[in-house]
């Protein structure tokens, strides 16, 4: 049965029983709350009504989260040459991925209070509309900072569409059928991260490194005119306000760390880093204290007391953090200790994109089956193992080990990832799916804009760090004589990831003990310290 067939079916049956919530939350039975609906739909499918074409919306949805993959691949292979037409220096050229993180880690929370105040689907398509003038822009930079403001901007598209996406999904699908969507977002993801390395590579090698943002251009528009005719609102919007002082202090918290952190990549401790790191721990103490007494705030933190969720949203953070070093450390060795070019390399991390892409959908039916703790927690035990694998590359090990290890790294990712979105969706009410979906989505940016640092930092203990940069951006190669030693300072880091993944499982596997019953609005916040949260039963 085609996956058409199977959603259209899934979707036109009623729910058996209105009024109550779904294993670990959902929606309620009157299905209340902003809801994004594919057109055709009477009413959202809280009621019972599912009938138009939820297919369609899905298609949607992946082919935004296949561009923001796209985006990140590819502007990865295209680094050295960005550096060398923009003359770029080579501490600021990290700042064009850095910068697009960043930007969405800070705006991820709001505009995902945006969809749930004026539509998410509508704030869906807004954010594919600046994502889209972003690019063009960044293919016109025509300097350091012109390349760096483009990608914040175009990354203030990504937020848009990252935020309120997963929202989308669990607006269209029942809480049964989540995960297995969640599997297909996966493989948009895939498709992304494939096409960015493929099509990165010969656009750098054969054309110009400014096709790789005009590439994003034509996909977008097919995108939002698609959005505009598969999906329309029909939302109950809440009355909320946004932070900006939150907004501020979480952002410029941050910012403090990561700009103290990506220095240290290259040149030694001094006064200034570290006047940067106080005060960027400062302010995110400070942003904490307030979050706690404010009205809408970034982070209600009250939603931390639904039972899984916390675990939930810190698997998604400590696993950003050591996977997503695991492209930059790969990177480092393929070029600087084995000597290959930055297609090449890449090239040998295809297949693992690949399977994963075919896992996904099957990892998300599991979750749906049993329960999303099982596919997420194995998942992360699966990168644990391909970790050590890496861990053990030698300066002469065959470059099947490497393709070996992304295999695994893939499956592991591709089972970790629809089944712990499906938990995060699963354990929010409707009317707090914006704001879960944009959590999920900060706390997995917030590990991957660390990452990088973390990495480099390890990786580079046995070199200059100046060196270690440079060898990752693509613009130099090691000597023989240093190849061995910085090759035990890269399995050093894969080690340090490997820990982080250890500790990602077992707050994953900790989500099996969250036995508890909770129903109403019992564990709100006290009075003037943000809006309370409706619990679902869990």
């Amino acid at each position: 049965m085609s996956f058409v067939t199977t959603a259209r079916t899934a979707l036109s049956r009623r729910a058996t029983s209105a009024g109550r919530n779904e294993s670990l939350g959902g929606v309620d039975g009157a299905g209340r709350g902003a809801g994004a609906v594919v057109a055709g739909d009477g009413a959202d499918y809280g009621s019972g009504n599912r009938s138009g074409h939820p297919d369609l919306a899905l298609l949607v949805v992946m082919t935004g989260v296949l561009i923001t993959a796209v985006d990140t691949t590819i502007v990865v292979l295209a680094l050295p040459e960005i550096e060398r037409a923009l003359h770029i220096s080579l501490s600021a050229v990290i700042w064009v991925i850095i910068g697009y993180l960043l930007v969405i880690t800070i705006l991820a929370m709001q505009v995902g209070r945006l969809g749930d105040m004026f539509g998410r689907v509508r704030m869906y398509k807004l954010g594919f509309l600046i994502f889209i003038i972003g690019s063009f822009l960044c293919a016109l930079s025509f300097n350091e900072m012109s390349i760096i403001l483009f990608r914040v901007l175009q990354g203030a598209g990504g937020a848009l569409i990252q935020a309120n996406s997963g929202a989308v999904v669990a607006d269209t699908f029942p809480p049964e059928k989540r995960g297995r969507a969640y599997g297909f977002i996966a493989v948009g993801w895939s498709i992304g991260a494939v096409l960015g390395i493929v099509l990165g590579g010969l656009i750098i090698t054969y054309i110009s490194w400014r096709w790789i943002f005009w590439i994003n251009v034509p996909i977008g528009l097919i995108a939002l005119v698609a959005a505009g005719r598969v999906l329309v609102e029909d939302a109950e919007r809440g009355s909320k306000r946004i932070d900006w002082g939150g907004m501020i202090l979480l952002g410029g918290g941050l910012f403090c760390l990561l700009w103290a952190m990506t220095k240290l990549t290259s040149e030694p401790f001094d006064l200034a880093v570290g006047a940067f790191f106080a005060g960027g721990l400062l302010l995110l103490a400070v942003f904490l204290a307030v979050q706690a007494r404010v009205k809408d705030p970034v982070v209600n933190l009250s939603i931390f007391r639904i039972p899984t969720m916390t675990p939930s949203l810190f698997a998604a953070l400590v696993q950003a953090t050591a996977n997503y070093a695991v492209l930059f450390l790969l990177i480092m060795y393929l070029q600087g200790v084995r000597g290959l070019s930055p297609l090449d390399a890449s090239l040998l991390l295809v297949p693992g994109y690949v399977l994963g892409g075919i896992i996904g959908p099957f990892a998300g039916k599991l979750a749906d089956r049993t329960s999303p703790v099982f596919p997420a927690t194995a998942g992360l035990g699966i990168q644990v193992v391909a970790l050590l694998l890496y861990a053990n590359l030698g300066t002469s090990a065959g470059l099947w080990m490497v393709v070996l290890a992304s295999v695994v790294n893939g499956i592991g990712g591709s089972a970790f990832f629809p089944g712990n979105n499906s938990a995060v969706m699963k354990a929010s009410t409707q009317e707090l799916f914006g704001i879960s979906s944009g959590m999920l989505r900060t706390f997995s940016n917030v590990g991957m804009v660390f990452s990088f640092a973390m990495a480099i930092l390890v990786a580079a203990r046995t070199i200059p760090k100046r060196l270690a940069f440079a060898i990752f951006v693509g613009t130099t190669h090691l000597a023989d004589s240093v190849k061995g030693p910085f090759n035990s300072g890269i399995h050093s880091a894969f080690y340090a990831s490997a820990g982080l993944m250890v500790f990602a499982a077992v707050l994953s596997a900790s989500r099996v003990f969250s036995h508890h019953h909770i129903r109403g609005s019992a564990l709100g916040p006290a009075a003037g310290q943000g809006d309370k949260l409706p619990v679902p039963e869990v």
